[in-house]
């Protein structure tokens, strides 16, 4: 690490030593603001899936069409989700639990059990030994060198960007998050594995009585072609969130909350219309800050609070597509590099030993 990155830590300390103070007034959930967006978020994909049936047997490219924009109001539904698992959307941890699992029926990602990780996530963001539990997981430059030609291989191939943005979301959501696939760390008891089991057993009767009622040929294509899209563009949001230059990852005994929040997670500055689709969920560095934050008080705390965003990544759509070269973490220089820039400091002998 650069003595310039160290300045920028500290100052970083420094400037944002009241950070608990400056977001505390956001955290309170807002039960109105809650009811229209569960309006303006459940109707349009009620009415956007309902036309999409219709549509089927006109154009099968036209309800794909559709299908692209429903996913977008499914996020929303995930995101509404998400907070419930954060018990940040209302102030009723009652009303947040049946309001998560309802969601979880249309986004099909199982709401304990999901959110159990998620949380998990939270709590150790950046720590490089928690990378593989409710995260995209990485090598760092050391590990990738110390593996052989086949480990090469596998971590290469997994990294590709059809397999990692296409094929990884479709298992991730159909096969994953099916069975509790995720190691049992501290406190992944059985009753949250039992209502992933459950939540599976619910979702298959779900989809088998509007199969039998509307045909199974139509229905399965229009929620599983919402569903696929869903799960790309959901998977994209997280790691495009977590994987930019001026990243943050630490093993455990030189982790911070503060830094992994700030620099570990970026502000994605998208059109209103995406911003307004994907719940605010681009402001992902305030809430790492405070997961208690509900998504629509995301942009208010930003706009009050200026100095948030700067020290933050703030990244673009287009600015973003450079992340998709992202496969190594480098603790030397404390950035993620690409596939091209590692052998280029293993040619030159610029690798750490």
């Amino acid at each position: 690490m650069t003595f310039s990155e160290i300045d920028i830590e500290q100052e970083i300390r420094t400037k944002l030593s009241n950070w608990k103070e400056l977001i505390e007034q956001y955290q309170t959930p807002d039960s109105r603001k809650a009811g229209i967006q569960i309006l303006n978020t459940f109707l349009p994909y009620l009415a956007l899936w309902i036309l999409m049936y219709f549509v089927y047997s006109y154009s099968i490219w036209l309800a794909l069409g559709l299908a692209f924009i429903n996913a977008f109001f499914l996020v929303r539904i995930f995101i509404i989700q998400h907070d419930c698992g954060h018990q940040s959307f209302t102030r009723s941890q009652r009303a947040n639990n049946f309001i998560g699992y309802a969601c979880s029926l249309f986004s099909s990602i199982p709401y304990k059990y999901w959110a159990k990780v998620h949380n998990h996530h939270h709590g150790h963001t950046g720590q490089l030994e928690e990378r593989d539990i409710g995260d995209i997981d990485f090598l760092t430059v050391k590990e990738f060198r110390d593996r052989n030609k086949w480990g090469r291989f596998k971590y290469r191939f997994f990294r590709h960007p059809i397999i990692l943005f296409i094929v990884v979301p479709i298992f991730y959501f159909t096969i994953s998050n099916r069975v509790p696939l995720v190691r049992s760390f501290r406190g992944m008891v059985s009753r949250i594995k039992w209502s992933q089991v459950k939540n599976n057993l619910l979702i298959f009767g779900i989809y088998a009585f509007l199969a039998y009622i509307v045909g199974w040929q139509r229905f399965l294509f229009v929620q599983l072609s919402i569903i696929f899209l869903f799960s790309i563009i959901a998977f994209w949001f997280f790691y495009i969130q977590h994987t930019h230059d001026t990243s943050y990852n630490n093993w455990k005994e030189n982790w911070d909350f503060l830094l992994a929040s700030i620099r570990g997670a970026s502000y994605y500055k998208l059109p209103k219309l995406f911003q307004w689709l994907t719940g605010n969920i681009g402001f992902h560095h305030i809430h790492h800050l405070s997961s208690r934050i509900p998504n629509y008080n995301l942009e208010k705390c930003v706009k009050d609070n200026p100095i948030l965003n700067k020290y933050t990544n703030i990244i673009t759509f287009r600015e973003s597509l450079k992340s998709i070269q992202a496969k190594l973490w480098d603790e030397q220089r404390q950035r993620m590099i690409s596939f091209e820039e590692y052998y280029n400091l293993e040619k030159n002998g610029l690798l750490i030993s």
